[in-house]
C-alpha cells in the first residue's frame, strides 16, 4: 500500500475499540468514522481493481472537494496507483496537455465534465504523436453508487528515473505557462505533513478544513495530507460561500481553516457573522498577498488573527506568520524548511536584499512531468528546478530581514495568482492575439483592498471588436479563472 492508505489504516487502528471510531470525514451534516472510511475505501479499491487499475497506473481525479474524492484517492493508494488530482474546471487545452504528460490509465469525473475540445478519447486509432502521445479510450464504467464515470485508457506507462516512486502528482503551471505535474513521493508527503503538524501543533483531536479544491497545494497539503498524516478530522465543503465558512468558525466546527484572502474578506463583510469561540483556531491565508485592511477587518469581526502563509506545489508549505500581526510578511519557515534569498545560481544575498527566493526541505520535489529542458546562461538554475544540494528556485521574489522573516514581492516570470490559482499572463495575451481583429495584447493582474485579484488586458485593435467579444473569445478557450475580468481598448486601437 502507498502512504495515504497507510495513514488511514494507522488512524483507524489507533481508534480500534473506541465508541464511534472518531470522525474522519465531515461533509455538511454527515460524517464518516475512521472505521467507516476504511471500509468504504476497501470496497472502492476492489471495484477499481475490477476496472483494470493496478499498481503504477496514473489515475486522474477531476472532482471537487467532496467525500468521494477522498475515498477514491485512498482506494487508489491502497492499489499503489498514482493519484493525479485535477481541477474540475480545467480547460480542454490544458486537459489535453495534462493527459499527454501524465499518460493517464483512467480519469474519474462527473458525467460530461470532460471539455469537448479535449483529445483524451477522441484521437483516432493508431494516431501516434511521439512528442505528445494520447491515450486511447478502452471503455467507460460507472462508479457504483455515484454519478461518476471512469474512463479507462490503454496503458502507456510513464517512465521516470529509476529511484523515483510517485504516489501523488499535482498539476500546476511551469514558468512557460504550460501544465506541469509535480511528482510527490512518500518522503515529500511525510515531510509536508510533519512540518505543518509540528508548526501548527496539530494532533488527532484537531479538525482541519480548506476552502480551495483538494487538487490545489492549499487544499491537498493543509487539508488531505495534514488530516490523514495526523489522524485529524477533515471538514469538506464543495460550496465555497463565506456564510458557510463563518458558521463553521462560530460553531467551532474547525480548528484550522485555510482559504484565500478574497474569501476571508467576504467573511469579514458578513453583517451577521459571530466571533470565533475558540482562541486556538488558526485561520491561514495563502494563494495571494494578504492586504492589511482584510487582516484588520477579519480580526475585528472574528476575534482571531489571519496568518499569512506562503506555499507552492513544488515545495509544499514554506513559511507562515504565526503571530498574525504583520500581513505584509509571510513570517518564518515551517519546521524543517530552509529559505534563502539568492542570485540565479543560488548564492545568498545580504540581509534585506531583494532577489529570487530559494527553498530547501523534505517537501521539496525535484521531479516533474513533462521533463522540460530550459536554456540557461552559465550556471544559472532554471525556475522550478533544484540544485544538486536540494535548493529549489521558486520563481518568487522576496527579501529576508534580520530575524529571518520573509517578505514576498512579485515573480521572476509572468506567472500570477488569481483566486489562489496560477495564471500565465502570456497565455491570456496569446489567446487574445489569435482573435482576428487584435494586433497585440498586454495582460496584468490587479489586486484590490478586499483581497481579490483579477486579470486585466489592454489590447491594440486591428479592426472592429468589442471588449465583450474578446472576453467571450477567452471564455471559449481558457479556464474560468484565466478569463480577463476587463478588456481595455488602447487609444487609437
Amino acid at each position: 500500500m502507498s502512504l495515504l492508505y497507510e495513514w488511514l489504516d494507522n488512524a483507524a487502528g489507533a481508534r480500534r475499540g473506541t465508541v464511534g471510531g472518531g470522525q474522519a470525514l465531515i461533509y455538511r451534516d454527515t460524517y464518516l468514522s475512521w472505521h467507516g472510511l476504511r471500509h468504504r475505501v476497501d470496497r472502492r479499491a476492489g471495484e477499481l481493481q475490477g476496472f483494470g487499475i493496478q499498481a503504477g497506473d496514473w489515475v486522474g481525479l477531476m472532482l471537487g472537494s467532496v467525500p468521494e474524492f477522498v475515498v477514491l484517492a485512498l482506494a487508489l493508494s491502497k492499489l499503489e496507483a498514482v493519484v493525479v488530482p485535477l481541477d474540475p474546471v480545467i480547460g480542454g487545452r490544458d486537459l489535453d496537455m495534462v493527459s499527454s504528460a501524465a499518460r493517464l490509465r483512467a480519469l474519474i469525473t462527473r458525467p460530461n465534465a470532460m471539455p469537448p475540445s479535449a483529445t483524451l478519447a477522441s484521437a483516432p486509432a493508431g494516431d501516434k504523436i511521439p512528442e505528445r502521445p494520447r491515450p486511447m479510450l478502452e471503455n467507460r464504467r460507472r462508479v457504483s453508487g455515484t454519478l461518476l464515470t471512469c474512463a479507462i485508457f490503454e496503458r502507456m506507462p510513464r517512465k521516470l528515473m529509476a529511484d523515483v516512486v510517485p504516489e501523488v502528482v499535482l498539476f500546476t503551471l511551469d514558468a512557460g505557462g504550460d501544465p506541469k505535474g509535480v511528482v510527490r513521493e512518500r518522503r515529500q508527503l511525510q515531510g509536508i505533513a510533519a512540518a505543518v503538524a509540528s508548526t501548527l501543533d496539530i494532533d488527532a483531536r484537531t479538525r482541519v478544513s480548506t476552502a480551495t479544491g483538494l487538487h490545489t497545494s492549499q487544499g491537498f497539503d493543509l487539508g488531505l495530507c495534514l488530516g490523514l498524516g495526523q489522524g485529524a478530522g477533515l471538514v469538506l465543503d464543495d460550496e465555497l460561500v463565506a456564510a458557510r465558512l463563518a458558521k463553521m468558525l462560530a460553531e467551532q466546527s474547525v480548528d484550522v481553516l485555510a482559504a484565500t484572502p478574497a474569501l476571508f474578506a467576504a467573511m469579514a463583510r458578513l453583517p451577521t457573522a459571530r466571533p470565533c469561540r475558540s482562541r486556538r483556531t488558526r485561520c491561514i491565508s495563502s494563494g495571494e498577498p494578504l492586504a492589511p485592511a482584510v487582516a484588520r477587518a477579519f480580526r475585528v469581526r472574528f476575534k482571531v488573527p489571519l496568518l499569512s502563509c506562503y506555499q507552492a506545489m513544488e515545495t509544499g508549505p514554506v513559511a507562515i506568520d504565526l503571530e498574525g500581526r504583520n500581513p505584509t510578511t509571510v513570517g518564518l519557515p515551517f519546521t524543517g524548511v530552509e529559505i534563502r534569498v539568492a542570485d540565479l545560481q543560488g548564492t545568498p544575498l545580504p540581509v534585506g536584499g531583494r532577489g529570487p527566493v530559494w527553498v530547501r526541505g523534505a517537501g521539496v520535489s525535484a521531479t516533474a512531468v513533462p521533463a522540460v529542458r530550459l536554456r540557461t546562461r552559465g550556471s544559472e538554475i532554471p525556475i522550478g528546478r533544484c540544485r544538486s544540494d536540494g535548493w529549489l528556485r521558486t520563481g518568487d521574489l522576496g527579501s529576508l530581514d534580520q530575524g529571518g522573516r520573509l517578505t514576498l514581492g512579485g515573480r521572476e516570470d509572468d506567472l500570477v495568482k488569481v483566486d489562489g490559482r496560477r495564471v500565465a499572463l502570456g497565455e491570456v495575451e496569446g489567446c487574445l492575439e489569435t482573435f482576428a481583429h487584435v494586433r497585440s495584447a498586454e495582460a496584468r493582474v490587479e489586486h484590490d483592498e478586499s483581497g481579490g485579484s483579477r486579470v486585466i488586458v489592454r489590447v491594440q485593435r486591428d479592426g472592429h471588436c468589442t471588449p465583450k467579444e474578446l472576453i467571450d473569445h477567452c471564455a471559449k478557450h481558457l479556464a474560468p479563472h484565466k478569463v480577463p475580468a476587463r478588456v481595455e481598448i488602447a487609444e487609437g486601437g
